[in-house]
């Protein structure tokens, strides 16, 4: 079992402002730009109809890493997420699924995410796992990733807002 990560950002903006916003290529682009470390890159960006499939690259230095996980890992780590977004059911927002693959650790991130409705805002919710499959040590490193993940998810959501309120 692995350690749960649940995010929540709420934007002042509709539905489809904040879906350029969050998943629009400029965006992306500039929050690789602002956010994505070395080796950042926007590796694919492929729309079919409504539907989008990205695949983006991080790179966390060495030096930025906690100490758990620089025990376990020499060196600096490449990111890969790979994201899908298509319309929701109901079809007043938008719902995905993100797999994420750390360079050189032996595990997963797997998340759901969606985009909905509230009113005049637009909430983005992200539920997902990341499992680490290193005896001993994997949970203690699954909480370390899914805290830094959070952070992450925070940081890009203060980006999506900034970009929300500058493009207005």
């Amino acid at each position: 079992m692995g350690s749960r990560i649940e995010h929540r950002a709420e934007f002042a903006a509709d539905v489809a402002s904040t879906y350029a916003a969050v998943a629009g290529e400029e965006a992306l682009r500039a929050r690789l730009e602002e956010l994505g470390g070395h080796s950042a890159a926007l590796l694919s960006y492929e729309v079919s109809g409504s539907d989008l499939r990205y695949e983006l690259r991080q790179g966390i230095s060495a030096d930025k890493l906690p100490q758990a996980v620089r025990t376990l890992h020499k060196g600096d780590l490449l990111v890969t997420r790979t994201q899908t977004w298509r319309v929701s059911n109901d079809g007043t927002g938008r719902q995905g699924n993100a797999t994420v693959e750390v360079g050189g650790v032996p595990g997963d991130i797997s998340a759901r995410t969606a985009l909905l409705a509230n009113g005049d805002k637009t909430v983005l919710r992200i539920s997902g796992e990341v499992t680490v499959r290193i005896p001993l040590f994997g949970g203690k490193l699954e909480s370390v990733i899914a805290e830094q993940v959070t952070k992450l998810l925070e940081r890009e959501a203060e980006f999506t807002a900034k970009w929300l309120t500058e493009a207005n």
